[in-house]
């Protein structure tokens, strides 16, 4: 066969193919595709985990509030305003800020750090037993729980709406000088009247533990369990406190409310927010920590830092920035 012959060959075997698959396409039935299943509308369970050498501590989301900007002072408004929008968290409706909590499991101790707001503060937080038991465990296995404070957005969630311990089989510790303050009744009766609501809703959360002799406290600086010891943080309330964990080589600082806004109070240490009781105080406490966990590379877990809260702090110019946890599976 010639070169021409073998050509002319191809292009008719060609042809012949094409027209063979049109005839079939032809004979196919027409098939409409389906539309796309409904939005499921959900989020995943609120816990995220880690390992800290041999203790593993889980990240337990509550939930969010939203707070106005305007609470925040020490900055103008513009400088305010420009932070949060360098990291995309300018909005109308306010900064979103986390609420979290952590699960600290030694192997021996099961020990809850801060518990949630409950139903204090209204229908986007009160989530941190379903988001217990989502991460496999009950509140009843917790035996401890350490509360940085006694503000409505960390206690509340140790007791049940109809006033009962959330957490049956734990002991609850909070340092001598918070107790002090939000649970003494002379104290609240002298606070302004708009005040008198916090000092109730610390009380309220704690009876069920006083009553049955579960309620301990503590001074800033003690060991409280094997590679738990509290650290003295004051000025956000008179006896805040931190707690570090270490476990071989590796250190975790809870540090409670030393941030409530990760854009600015990282760039801006000295700014304030208008719950702190002692600002002054605060501001040097952020400093402090700031400096300490940042020279030392320690781990951080922040109730109202962008869950799951954890991360690292490193200087940046004048100031520090916020670097969070990279999302890993867990070492077997």
């Amino acid at each position: 066969m010639t070169q021409h012959s073998m050509k002319k060959a191809r292009h008719s075997l060609l042809a012949a193919m094409i027209a063979g698959t049109t005839a079939l396409v032809s004979f196919l039935p027409h098939t409409a595709f389906a539309d796309a299943p409904a939005k499921v509308a959900s989020q995943v369970p609120g816990y995220y985990r880690m390992n800290l050498g041999d203790v593993e501590v889980t990240a337990l989301y509550d939930g969010y509030v939203m707070l106005d900007p305007k609470i925040l002072n020490g900055a103008s408004a513009k400088d305010i305003q420009g932070l949060l929008a360098r990291t995309f968290a300018a909005s109308t409706s306010g900064m979103q800020t986390a609420v979290n909590a952590y699960l600290v499991n030694t192997g021996k101790n099961l020990i809850l750090v801060d518990a949630g707001a409950a139903k204090c503060f209204g229908p986007t937080l009160g989530v941190i037993g379903d988001n217990i038991r989502a991460a496999g465990y009950k509140p009843e296995q917790v035996d401890t729980v350490l509360l940085t404070h006694l503000h409505g957005d960390h206690v509340c969630g140790i007791a049940t709406a109809d006033g009962k311990a959330a957490f049956p089989n734990a002991t609850v510790h909070v340092s001598k000088d918070e107790a002090a303050f939000w649970l003494n009744k002379e104290t609240a009766a002298k606070a302004p009247k708009e005040m008198q609501a916090f000092f109730k809703v610390a009380e309220d959360a704690v009876a069920p533990y006083k009553a049955a002799g579960k309620l301990k406290e503590f001074k800033s600086g003690d060991t409280l369990l094997p590679g738990i010891v509290s650290v003295p943080s004051p000025g956000h309330t008179p006896g805040h406190a931190g707690y570090l964990v270490t476990s071989g080589q590796e250190q975790l600082l809870v540090w409670g409310d030393i941030v409530h806004n990760h854009a600015v109070q990282f760039a801006r240490p000295a700014v304030a927010i208008d719950f702190d009781t002692d600002k002054k105080q605060a501001i040097a406490t952020r400093r402090k920590l700031f400096a300490d966990v940042a020279k030392k590379k320690l781990w951080v877990a922040g109730a109202h830092l962008p869950f799951p809260g954890l991360g690292h702090v490193r200087a940046e110019g004048k100031g520090y920035a916020w670097v969070p946890v990279e999302y890993a599976p867990l070492a077997k």
